[in-house]
């Protein structure tokens, strides 16, 4: 397979020598970026970055791939990139590959030379990416023109490198946006494990034993393949093997493998399939110790030949059970097809059939949702026929012993309490859900140094203070509040300093500003106020005079004698703009205009709305002290 790959490479590559720089402009965020990728596999790990970077005419264009399938060498990465724009936080670089094992950056260090950084699963989670995010994210060189970077990736499972440019902004709301989606997922995987744990301590049923085991395991290999696994679980250190790509997927497929036999109940009804299926246990097992012993790229080939067992047995005694009629078996056929899929994908995906995608890399935690809950039915509609089944005994057992009959009702009775506790125990987990989502929710519309609102919620906030202002003839101030001098603190006195300032910056936009009002934590040092009201100009210019009171106060740090001053830019709606990318583009370049003049004051934006000159009515710091 390896060989093909390489020839299909160096047939492309007899087309296009090179690829054309892709241009990174003010569009540019959130594109991909392997249309421009050059790619030279590194047979034997034998260069090193200074040798590869000789061999450039060696390297071939990846046409969009993100995948060269499972590989045991490692493949240097070429990207050639134009800066057109810098955005605000500068560019980032996402490689939003599925955990890879051995991940090398190299970034042009100023001086005509490279600074290496590393990622994977062969570092601490800290150390493989500049800033907290589940997949590795880089902070590329400030500046404009031409940027030329180098990657070297190495994953003997499945070698994967789709890669991704963001601005910063853009990137912190793609984080927010898919950890919301992916921890609905999860809590609905986990309320699910709860609830059939606690059927299965009332039952001590071997299904649920094996399904509460199988949705244990789904729920931490889907957070292994997304990442949050690795920043959760074990962020201090490289990734153990027991929570790597190859032990979760086994370990996954030998509980499932188990409650398809004892569903299905294989071993009576459908002998052949029970025996591959018990092989294909035996294949798990043999991946997950090989991954210990031997080594990955073995135990990925073992993990991939279980597809080809597992899969027909499972289908076949699914198939089986439901032309005879057991509803549990067509529910799991349905819930099972969906992880077939799924699976499949990331097999093809590892192999390199399949290239990475948004798309692929969410298919699996979202089918194994779905197969929870269709595996749960399927568990429900089991119970009711041993319930079924229970009854007929009833009535048998009343044609030929009274005493039996006493028996068996008794056994009913305790069923129903089991099936009472199960309703109860699912209004618990359904109450532990809407607290979890309620957690999520203010997870994306807060800041977690400072407590204050973020971004995301002054936006929306925002356009419902404009309507209600328009509705009732009233005005609103939007003052922007940028902290001077904070960057020295952070540097000098480290980031432990900088939070504390931050903490105490919050906590005193909150006294200065009314009840009423809207304070804000935009990110880094820059914050904002919404001031509404029918005199929200004369208020806005109060609470900018406390402002540059308050804020001016030294804070004490340890021993420590902390101070910044704030520069603060406001704009009035309707006077300086109708909409809110106006009104706040006309704070900015108020605040623009303080930051040029000086700071430590602040200026209100000119009459035509922030396109022409600005005037400013500044209090200097001179003037706050007398």
């Amino acid at each position: 397979m390896r060989h093909l790959w390489c020839l299909l490479f160096l047939l492309l590559g007899c087309a296009s020598a090179a690829a054309q720089p892709l241009v990174l402009d003010e569009r540019a965020s959130g594109r991909w970026l392997n249309d421009g990728l050059m790619l030279l596999e590194d047979p034997g790990a034998r260069l090193d970055l200074q040798q590869a970077r000789e061999r450039d005419a060696a390297f071939v264009p990846a046409r969009g791939r993100t995948s060269v399938g499972q590989s045991p060498n490692p493949w240097w990465l070429r990207l050639d990139l134009e800066r057109q724009a810098t955005p605000p936080g500068g560019w980032w670089l996402e490689v939003d590959a599925v955990n890879l094992l051995d991940l090398r950056l190299y970034l042009p260090d100023g001086q005509g030379g490279y600074r290496e950084l590393r990622s994977g699963e062969a570092v601490p989670f800290a150390e493989g990416r500049d800033r907290s995010y589940r997949r590795p994210v880089f902070h590329l060189p400030a500046g404009e023109g031409p940027l030329r970077l180098y990657l070297r990736s190495l994953d003997p499972a499945g070698n994967s490198f789709p890669l991704r440019i963001w601005s910063q902004d853009d990137l912190q709301d793609h984080r927010a946006e898919t950890n919301l989606f992916l921890g609905g997922v999860y809590g609905l995987i986990a309320a699910l494990l709860l609830y059939n744990l606690f059927i299965l301590v009332s039952l001590r049923d071997r299904a649920y034993f094996w399904y509460v085991l199988t949705t244990g395991f789904a729920l931490l290999f889907s957070m292994g393949m997304t990442g949050h696994a690795f920043e959760l679980l074990w962020p201090d250190a490289a990734v153990p093997w027991w929570l790597n790509r190859i032990t979760l997927p086994s370990l996954w497929g030998l509980c499932v493998t188990r409650f398809t036999q004892t569903l299905l109940q294989t071993r009576r009804n459908v002998p052949w399939a029970h025996h591959l299926l018990t092989l294909n246990c035996l294949l798990y097992v043999a991946s997950v110790l090989l991954n210990v012993f031997v080594g990955r790229s073995e135990a990925g080939w073992v993990l991939a030949t279980t597809t080809f067992v597992g899969i027909p047995a499972a289908l076949g005694a699914a198939i089986t059970r439901s032309l005879q009629g057991s509803l549990p078996a067509r529910l799991y056929l349905v819930g099972f097809g969906l992880v077939l899929s799924s699976v499949s994908i990331s097999v093809m995906r590892a192999l390199g059939v399949v290239q990475p995608s948004p798309t692929t890399a969410y298919l699996f935690p979202v089918s194994v949702a779905m197969e929870s809950i269709l595996f749960s039915f399927a568990l429900t509609s089991r119970i009711q026929e041993l319930k079924r089944e229970k009854a007929q005994a009833l009535e048998q057992a009343n044609r030929e012993k009274s005493a039996r009959m006493t028996l068996l009702q008794s056994a009913q009775n305790d069923l129903a309490q089991a099936v009472a506790a199960r309703t109860a125990e699912l209004t618990q987990s359904n109450r532990l859900l809407l607290e979890r989502e309620a957690q999520l929710r203010h997870a994306a519309h807060n800041d977690p140094l400072t407590g204050l609102p973020n971004r995301r919620y002054l936006v929306e906030h925002a356009e419902q203070a404009l309507q209600h202002a328009q509705q009732h003839g009233e005005s609103l101030a939007l003052m922007l509040i940028d902290l001077d001098h904070f960057k020295p603190i952070n540097d000098t006195h480290g980031h432990d300093a900088g939070d504390f300032m931050l903490q105490h910056v919050g906590h005193r936009l909150r006294q200065c500003v009314r009840s009423s009002d809207c304070v804000a934590r935009l990110g880094g040092d820059e914050f904002a106020a919404l001031v509404s009201g029918p005199d929200a100009e004369g208020h806005a210019r109060e609470i900018a005079v406390r402002l540059l009171s308050e804020l001016s106060r030294p804070v004490q740090f340890d021993r420590l004698e902390l101070s910044i001053t704030p520069s603060i830019g406001v704009a009035i709606y309707p006077r300086h703009a109708l909409q809110f990318a106006k009104l706040y583009k006309a704070a900015d370049q108020a605040l623009y205009q303080v930051k040029g003049s000086g700071r430590a004051s602040y200026a209100l934006a000119g009459e035509d709305g922030g396109n022409g000159d600005f005037w400013l009515e500044t209090l200097k710091t001179s003037d706050r002290l007398v």
